[in-house]
């Protein structure tokens, strides 16, 4: 890479731009693919609990951020069992507000809240974040969106349902200031 010249990465970039611009295909095509996809034990497939996850965010009258959030926020367990929420929040961040980001990339440890004592581990690990400004939101989003997303007789919306947004969120311009508004504690 250190021979390229700046022509050369021009160039590249310039053709990188129907990958960028693919991102939301390529995600889309993901969740599908977990349509058959569970762990042992789990009522639901991955997909289900997607679109049980995004389907809960829209009835409550979540903006397109915390509905696209919802829907994306385990597409890594699969891939990064171990820090998937890292993984998820790694994709939404250039695309949605600081707070959503942050929530996503915390949720698995706020998420242990519900089930973590059953393996002798602190419920309460969370509560080292407890002076963040977006605590209360993650805590929200467990408690409302996740947590209660692995009922097999939820009646969830199609994925389909949510392609435009997930479309729309990925085809703003990345790390754009005026979509992150960084600090801004808006809440569910």
């Amino acid at each position: 890479m250190e021979h390229g010249t700046k022509e050369d990465y021009e160039l590249l970039a310039e053709l990188e731009k129907p990958h960028h611009a693919m991102t939301a295909d390529r995600l889309l095509r993901e969740l599908h693919s977990q349509e058959d996809e569970t762990l042992a034990g789990y009522k639901i497939t991955r997909l289900q609990h997607a679109l049980q996850s995004a389907t809960r965010a829209e009835a409550d009258g979540a903006d397109i951020d915390w509905v696209v959030a919802a829907l994306l926020h385990d597409i890594g367990d699969g891939l990064a069992p171990q820090n998937h929420d890292r993984f998820a929040a790694e994709i939404l961040r250039p695309f949605v507000r600081d707070e959503v980001a942050w929530v996503v990339e915390h949720h698995g440890i706020f998420q242990s809240y519900f089930y973590g004592h059953h393996y002798g581990w602190d419920r309460n690990a969370r509560d080292r974040y407890k002076d963040h400004p977006y605590f209360a939101t993650c805590a929200d989003f467990c408690e409302r969106w996740d947590q209660s997303s692995f009922d097999p007789d939820y009646p969830m919306k199609p994925l389909e349902h949510f392609e435009d947004r997930v479309r729309e969120v990925f085809s703003r311009k990345a790390y754009d200031p005026a979509v992150l508004c960084e600090g801004e504690v808006r809440g569910l």
